[in-house]
């Protein structure tokens, strides 16, 4: 029997503004958000809202640089879980958990949109551009 592949690959504009918050006694940042991503149809445009999710380095920087309307691409794993309100109604959430994610707004004048970041790995998440002046690098590598 074939292997399992669980992956997914959204394009989308953001719904509101991220909101993190950090679990584990304050270790673990967990940044959520939801994603508007759009299908053209023979009746017009079908409009799909979906919560994204995303934990560690790739959730802080999901926070600092994300905006509400800004276009990002999110790539991850769909995830289900069920859980139970303080009421005791049973739940179900489906979400993606991002494993990267790419700003793809042209770069603003404050100098962030436009940069690719991974979730994964020991990858150093630097803004496009490398955090370069236009009139030359910086000697400041934020790793």
């Amino acid at each position: 029997m074939a292997g399992s592949y669980n992956r997914i690959v959204l394009v989308g504009n953001l719904t509101r503004d991220p909101e993190i918050r950090y679990v584990d006694g304050g270790g673990k940042a967990v940044t959520k958000f939801a994603l508007a991503v759009n299908r053209k149809t023979k009746g017009g445009d079908d409009t799909m809202f979906i919560d994204i999710v995303a934990w560690d380095r790739l959730g802080e920087i999901c926070n600092q640089y994300l905006k509400k309307g800004m276009s990002t691409l999110i790539e991850g794993r769909l995830a289900i879980r069920k859980y139970e309100t303080k009421e005791g109604e049973k739940r179900t959430a489906v979400e993606v958990v991002a494993s990267d994610m790419q700003m793809l707004d042209k770069r603003s004048a404050n100098g962030d949109g436009g940069g690719s970041y991974s979730g994964g790995g020991s990858r150093a998440a630097v803004p496009a551009g490398g955090g370069a002046d236009e009139d030359g690098p910086d000697d400041e590598i934020p790793f």
